[in-house]
């Protein structure tokens, strides 16, 4: 039987599920906008889909917002390859992000020095969920979450209640945010390339990382025998084993790399020199924010990018929705938006049952 090509093409499917799993959430947004206020509804839809690329500045915040999902996104996406669910990204975010602005306001190091410690410090609250799983089998959403709240208190811990050495990295002993990087330390702050001097002050060369480490994560995923390990733990944990495979290292070093990318992510944020790290009274939203990126992109590295990109790109133009629009009415379209895009795994078995069901009856050739 002659099989379509299409069905034969999961990537293709992927990317049809994606596109329309984008347009459903758009119009559901445009609902929302005329719901709330029809009179400027038109308008503001434009002002969402256009904003980003309205100007220089507006796309490079666009590349600025982007760059710590794209990491968080690669995370979940990674820990989704493996068959594993790090839903820790956000503490991994916070820990990584606290230890590269202590190396760079407390130490004075440069920013290689500092993005290094913040990988360390993602990689190391991802690696104990790991090791949970892999000799406990303690389910890794369970102890990730709460790693989440351990990290955010944690490091309030530190900065409030620890020696001025690391309560400094705040300035002053129980002050409730970082210094300015400009002023405290400039060597931190990630280069421009002069090109802020174009796309103004957002602009950074944190985004380049990030996609550069998107291309290397999908080169060991696609094309090295770790990758091909920890893929089949993920499909198969009892045949990988048969196999002679070790499970329980691939799903620790899984969980490692997963938290060293969203590690990572927060050293590239606040290395950024253009906003200041304050103390949390709950979970930031970086890591919560990369599953529906790892969702839409189906766990893809390269289209992990692109989901990133899209996410980015309705934030900044639902932030250009005010005053017209209540920020709590934004923040509702943006959630519309980016969770419905998240259901494009569902889109993609829709459509391949359409596929199937339209060929069957006629499609195929014995």
């Amino acid at each position: 039987m002659e099989k379509n090509n299409l069905l034969n093409k999961p990537g293709v499917l992927s990317l049809l599920s994606s596109l329309i799993s984008i347009i459903v959430g758009i119009l559901f947004g445009y609902i929302l906008l005329q719901a709330f206020n029809p009179s400027y509804a038109n308008k503001g839809f434009a002002i969402l889909l256009t904003t980003g690329f309205k100007d220089a500045g507006k796309f490079a915040k666009v590349l600025y917002s982007a760059t710590p999902i794209m990491l968080t996104g690669l995370s979940v996406g990674f820990a989704f390859k493996t068959g594993l669910f790090n839903i820790g990204a956000s503490g991994q975010f916070t820990v990584g992000a606290f230890l590269a602005l202590v190396f760079a306001v407390v130490f004075q190091m440069p920013w290689p020095v500092c993005l290094f410690m913040a990988i360390i410090g993602g990689a190391l609250w991802g690696v104990i969920p790991g090791v949970f799983k892999a000799y406990f089998n303690v389910n890794e959403v369970i102890t990730s979450i709460m790693f989440n709240w351990i990290g955010v208190f944690l490091i309030n811990l530190l900065v409030n209640n620890t020696p001025y050495m690391i309560s400094k990295a705040w300035g002053t002993v129980n002050t409730d945010r970082t210094p300015e990087l400009r002023i405290a330390n400039p060597d931190a702050i990630l280069p421009k390339l002069g090109l802020d001097q174009v796309l103004g002050n957002y602009f950074n060369i944190g985004i380049i990382i990030a996609i550069v480490v998107a291309f290397v994560i999908w080169v060991i995923i696609q094309k090295t025998t770790f990758g091909y390990e920890l893929k089949a733990c993920g499909h198969n944990k009892n045949a990988s084993i048969y196999a002679g495979i070790n499970a329980k290292k691939n799903i620790v070093y899984s969980m490692m790399i997963a938290g060293a990318l969203s590690g990572l992510a927060g050293g590239l944020y606040y290395l950024s020199g253009t906003t200041q790290y304050t103390l949390l009274k709950e979970i930031t939203t970086f890591g919560f924010n990369g599953i529906p990126v790892a969702l839409l992109a189906v766990s893809h590295p390269l289209g992990t990018i692109l989901s990133a990109l899209f996410i980015s790109f309705i934030q900044v133009g639902g932030d250009a929705l005010q005053p017209e629009f209540a920020k709590e009415i934004i923040d509702m379209i943006i959630a519309a938006i980016i969770y419905l895009s998240a259901f494009s795994l569902l889109m993609r078995e829709v459509i391949y049952k359409l596929l199937t069901k339209g060929f069957g009856k006629g499609g195929h050739k014995a």
